[in-house]
Formats: structure tokens, sequence, C-alpha cells
């Protein structure tokens, strides 16, 4: 099978931004490298490279404008090229290597060994739906999980809402989280949730938002977009017990305020931590 590859370059803030509403705007697969000689760090004025993989009956242009105008940017100019199957796995297997999260937590493609034999391993291939651990709005709902969550101490039950690659769920249930549920509107979600739960031996609830099951969560955790998150407010509170948490992501530094301001009606909501631009918002259900 063939693809489509789309590329351009923007400043690191726009483009981790793009990256996620590119996803969401029905690209198959994102990937940023920098455009620096050294790209373990981000020298003054490095760009990044950002190549979006898109079926070929995509139409480019339309795609990139509805991740830009999500993500708040302008659409950049970009360059569109022809990938053959084969040679797109081949990248994708060079590119992304295991990642560590926080501690002994790591994020291990199925083509590595894990990287410590006493590590915490979660095994998670790029695909079809978001979450790998690469992106920061991801990694700072982990390394949350990871300071809070331990094995043999209170196991909550736990809500993924907006679960993507299922990523969240599966380390929550990993690092002894209790009863745990994940939800999608996307079909192709629910069911790349299922399959890496399967494959990580962690037991998932997946379901549709309306067939959830009944009652509230100790944690409830959404990574998605500022905008989503302020409207699901009234949904995701309902759906958190008295002294419960919420924990936020998918947020840019400057939309945090609001997010925390819409959230204080139910929650004593805060800035959890901020990363490369990104922040992590929650608080405990009043």
């Amino acid at each position: 099978m063939a693809w489509v590859s789309i590329t351009f370059e923007l400043d690191p803030g726009p483009a981790e931004a793009i990256s996620e509403t590119l996803l969401e705007a029905g690209a198959e697969s994102v990937s940023l490298e920098s455009t620096s000689n050294d790209p373990a760090t981000l020298e003054p004025g490095t760009r990044m490279r950002v190549v979006a993989l898109a079926r070929t009956d995509a139409d480019p242009a339309s795609l990139l404008a509805a991740a830009a105008a999500a993500a708040a940017i302008a659409p950049p100019p970009f360059s569109v090229a022809r990938v053959e199957e084969e040679d797109w796995v081949r990248r994708s297997q060079a590119q992304f290597g295991p990642i560590h999260v926080a501690g002994r937590l790591w994020i291990v493609p199925s083509w590595h060994l894990p990287p410590d034999p006493a590590a915490v391993v979660v095994r998670l291939d790029p695909g079809l739906a978001f979450g790998t651990g690469s992106h920061v709005s991801t990694r700072l709902v982990l390394q949350y999980l990871e300071r809070h969550l331990r094995p043999g101490a209170a196991r909550p039950r736990v809500l993924d809402y907006g679960c993507g690659s299922g990523i969240l769920a599966i380390v929550a249930g990993k690092l002894g989280a209790g009863e745990i549920a994940a939800t999608d509107i996307d079909p192709q979600a629910l069911a790349t949730t299922i399959a890496n739960a399967a494959g990580n031996g962690v037991v998932v609830n997946v379901a549709a938002p309306d067939c959830l099951p009944p009652g509230t969560f100790d944690l409830v955790l959404a990574n998605i977009l500022a905008g989503p998150l302020i409207e699901l407010e009234p949904l995701l509170a309902a759906r958190t017990r008295t002294g419960g948490r919420i924990v936020l992501s998918g947020i840019l530094e400057s939309q945090a305020a609001e997010v925390a301001a819409a959230y204080a009606r139910d929650f004593d909501a805060r800035i959890l931590s901020v990363e490369e631009g990104w922040a992590l918002v929650g608080g405990e259900r009043r």
C-alpha cells in the first residue's frame, strides 16, 4: 500500500501543537525531528521538521489547513511525496526507540528489547491513534502517574477519557490501578486501545462514551485539547468522585489558566507542571 507524506518546518511550539491536530484531522502518523546539527538540543532558532503520513486519497492542503486552524496557527508551506509501505515501516522503526518516561517507566516498541530488566515496560508501537509517549502532553500525564501510583497502595478506579492508543490506561494498570475504563469517540482508537491493552496484559474496559460503566472514578485522565476540555468540564466533573482527582493535558502553557478557571467550578484546579510550552492541569473534586 502506498501513502503520501506531507513535510514542512515550524518553530518547536507550533510544531508540537500541530503534530496533535494533524492526527485529529486525519493523518495516520506524525513525526517530528530537529533541524539542528545536534538533535538532542534545541538551540536558539532551531526549527522542527514535521512529517505527516496520510492515505493517497487524502487532500494534503485541506488536511493541513484543518490541523493548522485547530492549532491556531497559519498553514505553513509544505511538500508532498509518495511513500511506499515498506519504506515507511523501515523509516518508522528507525525513528521510534525506547522512551524513558520517569523512574523505572519505559515505553518500548515491539522491535526493541527492554532497556532494563527491572523496568516497568509498556509495549507500544506507533499506530493510527494518538499517544506513543513521545509527545510532551502525553509524557506529562505519564510522569504524573509514575509519581502518584504505586503497586500495593490503594488501587484507584481510573477513567481515561479520549484514550487514543490507550497509553494512559495501560500505564495506570502497570503502575497498580484497580478497575480501568477507557473511552474515545474514534472507533479506531477504541480498537487500538483494546489491542494494546491485551498486548500488555492489562485489563481495560474499553467502550464508546455513551457505553461507559456507571458511577464515578477516583482518577480521571484526559489528554485532548484545551477547547474540548473546557466544554467537557460538566461531564468529567460528574464522573469524578468527591475527593477524587482529575488530570488534564493537551494544553498549551498559554491556555492553562483558562482551563484551570473552567474546572475551578468543581475542582481545586491548578497548573501541576509545565514542560516545553505544554501544561498539566488538575486538582481534587470538591
